[in-house]
């Protein structure tokens, strides 16, 4: 199946990257491309367990249902989770998983992000769009 795989560095050290990708106040200054508002959540990625985001458009007010479950918790490294969208009807729909894993780098901390079992060409493309907006955010925090 295609994938997206992404990483970015960061100017920041390993350990608060890690801060920033796990933690539920971290991650609600950043989650979600930008135009979005995280409008309601449930993100915890220090642990294993269900996790939900929605995320509001802030110009077109829609509303955007994601949700999974934490499937691994590598302290200070990584974390795994499954992916799916919600319809309108909060029907989950097909499930994809993604990896974040920090590492050193350079200047700092880099971050990939793989997000692998996406259906479709529309779909790699849809979440390298969203991905890569989500880490323009992220940037903002991190600088």
């Amino acid at each position: 199946m295609p994938d997206v795989c992404l990483t970015r560095d960061f100017p920041v050290t390993t350990d608060g990257l890690y801060d920033y990708i796990t933690r539920p106040d971290r991650l609600a200054q950043w989650f979600g491309p930008e135009g979005t508002e995280l409008a309601e959540h449930d993100m915890d990625f220090t642990r294993t367990g269900p996790w939900f985001a929605v995320l509001v458009g802030r110009e077109s007010g829609n509303r955007f249902k994601v949700s999974g479950q934490v499937t691994h918790v590598r302290p200070k490294t990584s974390v795994g989770l499954t992916w799916a969208w919600h319809d309108d009807a909060d029907r989950r729909g097909a499930e994809s998983h993604v990896t974040l894993s920090v590492a050193a780098a350079a200047k700092g901390a880099k971050l990939t992000i793989d997000h692998r079992e996406l259906a479709d060409a529309e779909a790699v493309e849809s979440h390298r769009k969203g991905w890569t907006s989500t880490l323009d955010n992220l940037s903002k925090r991190c600088s």
